[in-house]
């Protein structure tokens, strides 16, 4: 296993130029957006902003900006800061010996000073940007390249599965599944891959007559293009590659903007439903990835070419968006239960209080972070 490891790793290393640069690309975009989100609404409620970082570390680059904030490249790439006056840290914990010591001139500009409800929206405004950013990048595939769907009929079936046991026949149009309508193959792929074990009413057309099947898809391991493995819940047939079947769809901006919003919904709802698989047992956690599996992906995802690498640039940026959410303290999440708290009891948890949960926030992410590398190290073993 350790030799396995070894070769994957050396593998790896020999795709570095390869896998970094788009990495690095996809990486730089999606917290750009994210801490200038923090920067805008801070600046909009005269918070006073002494750095915006992308990377963490020493400084590679910078420039100060009229109001004072220093713009900088740092040497670690792996995320990005907004430290407001006031700060302790880049982690917004607040440094409450230089708070207590402010004058009034400068607690006016301080994070700290400010009442609940802008802090609030500085910190929601960081997973905020990723939202609108995925939006955006969805929006602008689908009216410029256009949106590639399959119908939903069905050209083979395969023997002894969810679908033939169901009773689906070649030529079968999937109309709607659990009431919800279908309109296209990928519709139907996104609903049976997180279905597995699930029983799906699932309405096809038959010659004109519709027809309510009963089918369980079954939990299968597929690889993907680039050799990824995935397990997910599947019925066993094949979609129609007919002419008929197969259309391009330029939308125009309101309909892009809402395909994207759907979209981005999509992402946000599949994380969420295998997050809570993990805990239901369902799902299994080494799916879970960190930084060598996003790059990876990402210089994989660039040979199939720049708008594939923009798809996964949205969906990072969903997931880090969504990611930050969770009442983690450390997180935008963490803060946010903080000022939660803070709003209802009138005034702030104790200095000690926060401090204990910085550090459980801070014990955790380091968790999660240990964690997810060891499932990138494995999965390039096996890969």
């Amino acid at each position: 296993m350790i030799m396995d490891i070894l070769g994957s790793l050396g593998a790896f290393g020999g795709h570095l130029v390869g896998y970094i640069v788009p990495f690095l690309f996809v990486l730089t975009i999606v917290v750009f957006f994210h801490e200038l989100g923090h920067f805008l609404v801070a600046r909009w409620c005269g918070i006073r902003v002494l750095t915006f970082s992308i990377g963490f570390g020493p400084e590679i680059a910078g420039f100060n900006d009229r109001y004072g904030t220093r713009w900088k490249i740092s040497a670690i790439p792996l995320g990005g800061y907004v430290k407001f006056f006031g700060d302790d840290n880049a982690a917004s914990v607040p440094d409450h010996e230089a708070a207590a010591a402010m004058s009034e001139e400068e607690k006016a500009v301080s994070f700290v000073h400010k009442p609940v409800a802008p802090r609030a929206a500085v910190v929601v405004a960081g997973p905020v940007a990723n939202f609108i950013l995925a939006i955006v990048i969805f929006a602008s595939v689908f009216a410029i390249v256009g949106k590639q769907t399959t119908s939903a009929r069905v050209d083979t079936v395969q023997p002894a599965s969810a679908a033939q046991a169901a009773g689906f026949q070649p030529g079968d149009l999937v109309v709607a599944i659990d009431g919800e309508k279908i309109e296209s193959f990928s519709d139907m792929q996104r609903i049976v891959s997180v279905s597995a074990g699930e029983t799906l009413n699932i309405e096809v057309e038959r010659g004109g007559v519709h027809v309510t099947l009963k089918a369980t898809p079954m939990l299968r391991e597929l690889k993907d293009n680039f050799g990824n493995n995935h397990r997910l819940g599947v019925l066993g047939i094949s979609r129609s590659m007919a002419p008929g079947d197969i259309k391009t769809q330029k939308m125009g901006p309101l309909q892009a903007v809402v395909a994207g919003a759907q979209e981005t919904w999509f992402v946000v709802d599949r994380t969420l439903a295998y997050i809570g698989g993990v805990f239901a047992g369902r799902e299994a956690a080494d799916q879970l990835g960190g930084p060598i599996r996003i790059a990876q992906v990402s210089g994989q995802v660039a040979s199939a070419g720049f708008v594939a690498l923009m798809h996964l640039t949205a969906v990072l940026s969903v997931s880090i968006g969504l990611l930050n959410l969770f009442p983690i303290p450390l997180l935008d999440g963490g803060h946010l239960l903080f000022y939660g708290i803070e709003a209802i009891r009138g005034r702030p948890l104790s200095e000690r209080a926060q401090e204990v949960g910085f550090r459980i926030g801070l014990a955790i992410v380091v968790m999660l972070m240990i964690f997810a590398t060891f499932n990138d190290i494995l999965h390039l073993a096996t890969s």
